[in-house]
């Protein structure tokens, strides 16, 4: 599902239309972004939660010259599905 089928989604399922779905949308990628900047948990019980983990320095290689290259050490997301999710998935 794209983002476009997602708010499509949405609008259907809240009866509401697809501008306002799109907003609605958007407000959530948006406060989801800012708060994983600063450092924050997202928690939505029962669907999951969104953290930020920080990923050590490494090495690593090139796959076209087989050359040992240094990674850099940086933050990713992180999805963890709840168990309500986890549950309807693996029926």
């Amino acid at each position: 599902m794209n983002k476009a089928e997602l708010v499509d989604a949405i609008a259907a399922e809240a009866k509401i239309s697809k501008a306002n779905a799109q907003r609605a949308l958007e407000g959530f990628i948006s406060a989801t972004t800012k708060s994983l900047k600063k450092g924050d948990r997202v928690a939505l019980v029962g669907f999951g939660s969104f953290s930020i983990t920080k990923r050590a320095a490494r090495t690593g290689r090139n796959p076209q010259t087989g050359k040992a290259i240094q990674i850099k050490a940086k933050k990713v997301a992180k999805f963890k599905a709840g168990a309500d999710l986890s549950k309807t998935v693996n029926k």
